[in-house]
């Protein structure tokens, strides 16, 4: 469970896991459920800028197995996911659980995204299921990301704007 409405607050970054239905009467409305899925504790952020496309992998939240489940009652609190100090670049990972995915599919994904949502600036944050090779679940779209986390975001952003400007110029001129 997360807040339907972010704003910026740390108290729009709270994630819960609710167990049962009865946990659920413990959190506080407006949210957003999703299915839990195990993904070993990994997830990619896909920042679009544009037509550029960076996947950058973060640490997640962690598996949860049957036996943990059953020893909780209630609701657990995770704490803040995907801070801009949790890569896992330098961590000894199993690389089935680290590896990018293929780089056609984020590609495919943004394109589409770029379409139906009309967003030239975005990220998506996405797991893959633990234990598959290519079962990817979207699990947030963030329509205003913060690109601070994105690798060499300064020189994409020039190239944005420069792009973005020779466009509004050229299309001056086709007037």
């Amino acid at each position: 469970a997360k807040p339907l409405w972010i704003d910026g607050t740390a108290k729009s970054h709270q994630l819960f896991l609710a167990y049962d239905r009865r946990s659920l009467a413990e959190l506080d409305p407006s949210l957003v459920l999703q299915e839990f899925v195990n993904h070993g504790g990994v997830m990619f952020k896909v920042f679009v800028v544009g037509d550029t496309i960076k996947v950058v992998r973060r640490f997640s939240l962690p598996n949860i197995s049957n036996c943990e489940k059953a020893k909780v009652d209630g609701v657990f609190q995770f704490p803040r996911v995907s801070s801009a100090a949790a890569s896992v670049d330098n961590a000894d990972l199993d690389p089935s659980v680290a590896e990018l995915p293929p780089k056609p599919f984020p590609e495919a994904l943004a394109k589409e995204l770029r379409i139906l949502l009309g967003l030239r600036l975005f990220n998506i944050d996405m797991i893959r299921e633990h234990g598959s090779k290519n079962v990817f679940y979207v699990i947030d779209i963030n329509y205003f990301p913060g690109y601070a986390k994105m690798p060499d975001y300064e020189q994409v952003f020039v190239d944005f704007f420069q792009d973005m400007a020779q466009a509004k110029q050229k299309k001056r001129h086709c007037k």
